[in-house]
């Protein structure tokens, strides 16, 4: 296909990458098909532990010298990483759209999540605030400053195979770190492009060689990243059971973690709620991305006065959905990632049959022609309780469950009495509902919105979550502060030396 060719998607016989260089390697290939066609679009190296060791060792003297040049210098190489993004979002919005599946609008939308962000931390290149505070001491001044903390790994998910690395990279790189980014093995070529990309702008301005590195490869590859002590810092994006795993492995060294890991969002729609902008959110939210987003919504938690209604509403608007090939803009939804996935999906639906959930829109596989890959499949929705044990997880796929509530104070405890926390949304235009749903007393959750829904989210403000979800923060406000180290300083520029809280120490 003509984007693949735009992106010089050659580089396919080499597992690791330290900017313009790639690296050789002995690991066994592994192969990319589309879910959209199930064509197979490539076979990717691996990085083996020898090249994975050479990256490590060039990112770390990158590092130093990369610290060394001013913020705002580091800032602008950022501001043309954006530009050169504006340049390719048309075949890189395409390739993620190919390689994971989601719609094409999506892709863009991903795309120009990476653009914002770049903007966002140039801005920030001149923002990198310490405090001064006043000492008890005379003649002393008290100050802090942020500092780089070195090399900061990445691991990336499939379902936002370049936003997550931009919003980590970006940072890290105003910051004055270097990145070493193991994108999902599902979506290899998404990283392979954006290297050549980054690269082309870091080389035309002498930046340090290892400053942006890439690791292909499973999980064994994340596995070296986070036992490696030389890492300070890793960032990781995945499921809750990943998750623990590598906090446990980055803690035992007494590393730092930036976690986003599963998310179990509902929207509560109130019986004061203009219900023709709840359905908008909720359908997007619970369809989007065939259901694989983090901050897809998995639950509607809905007033008992309107729970009829609305339900008549979101059976209909289902009827409307158009499912088949991401590429086409007039689709909604597009495959599940793969089979496995697909696999998934169906398990849920028949435990959550099985533990009493009536189904007013059925699932399944759909077939035919367009639909040759297997992946494809219709969003469903459910009727249930919120303590059924298949409610309480997270499935990658796009079921929707349905529950009744009588009160507010019941429906903020239904939706904070799940293992997750990452996104939550009330519908309502009554100003005391959405108070108490923002209050310390209602959601649970590090993301709360009044009348949008759970799903998507601007740079401008931190993403993370909290329990299950890991309690990391990405992208907007001060999440800079987790790629840096905080420095306490004090001068004396006094001709004696007083102590702190009075103490007297005579020679």
């Amino acid at each position: 296909m003509e984007f693949l060719q735009q992106l010089r998607l050659s580089e396919l016989n080499k597992g690791a990458s330290t900017g313009v260089n790639w690296i050789d390697s002995s690991a066994e290939p592994f192969s990319t098909s589309s879910p959209v066609d199930g064509k197979l679009i490539g076979r990717v190296m691996g990085s083996d532990r020898e090249a994975y060791e050479q990256v490590v060792s060039k990112s770390i003297i990158a590092a130093k010298l990369w610290a060394k040049w001013p913020a705002p210098k580091r800032g602008e190489i950022v501001r043309q990483v954006g530009e050169a993004l504006r340049t390719y979002k048309e075949p890189l919005g395409k390739l993620v759209s190919y390689e994971m599946g989601k719609s094409l609008q999506e892709g863009y939308g991903e795309v120009q999540e990476m653009i914002d962000i770049c903007d966002f931390a140039v801005g920030l290149s001149r923002q990198l605030y310490g405090l001064t505070m006043h000492s008890e001491r005379p003649l002393h001044r008290m100050y802090e400053q942020w500092h780089p903390l070195g090399v900061v790994g990445i691991i990336s998910a499939f379902n936002f195979p370049v936003a997550v690395w931009s919003w980590n990279a970006a940072l890290a790189w105003v910051c004055g770190n270097t990145t070493i980014w193991k994108p999902s093995e599902k979506t290899p070529l998404c990283g392979i492009a954006i290297q050549h990309i980054v690269a082309d702008v870091f080389e035309k301005n002498q930046v340090p060689e290892g400053v942006n590195c890439l690791v292909q490869g499973g999980r064994e590859v994340g596995e070296w990243l986070s036992h490696d002590a030389r890492i300070p810092l890793i960032s990781a994006t995945g499921s809750t059971r990943m998750g623990k795993a590598l906090n446990a492995v980055v803690a035992a060294r007494l590393g730092k973690t930036i976690l986003e890991l599963g998310g179990n969002n509902a929207i509560i729609i109130s019986k004061e709620a203009d219900l023709d902008m709840a359905l908008i959110g909720a359908v997007f939210g619970a369809v989007g991305t065939a259901g694989q987003r983090c901050t897809t919504t998995r639950r509607l938690i809905i007033h008992e006065t309107a729970y009829e209604i609305f339900k008549l509403k979101l059976a209909k608007a289902y009827t409307q959905l158009r499912i088949g090939n991401p590429l086409d803009a007039n689709n909604h939804v597009g495959p599940l990632i793969d089979t496995d996935a697909v696999n998934s999906y169906l398990a849920s639906i028949a435990k959550c049959k099985e533990q009493g959930g009536n189904f007013i829109v059925d699932g399944g596989i759909i077939t035919g022609a367009g639909y040759e890959s297997g992946c494809y499949v219709k969003p469903c929705i459910a009727e249930v309780t919120n303590e059924m044990d298949i409610v309480q997880q997270e499935t990658f796929a796009p079921i929707l469950y349905l529950m009744k509530y009588n009160n507010l104070d019941e429906a903020i405890a239904m939706q904070n009495n799940v293992p997750q926390g990452l996104s939550s949304a009330i519908m309502t235009l009554h100003m005391r509902e959405a108070e108490l749903f923002l209050s310390a007393s209602g959601s649970d959750c590090g993301i709360a919105n009044v009348n949008i829904g759970t799903s998507g989210a601007e740079i401008g403000g931190a993403f993370g979550g909290e329990k299950e979800t890991g309690g990391g923060r990405e992208s907007g406000s001060d999440a800079w502060k987790a790629y840096m180290r905080r420095q306490t300083n004090t001068i004396n520029w006094g001709n004696s030396l007083p102590l702190a809280q009075g103490i007297q120490f005579d020679l």
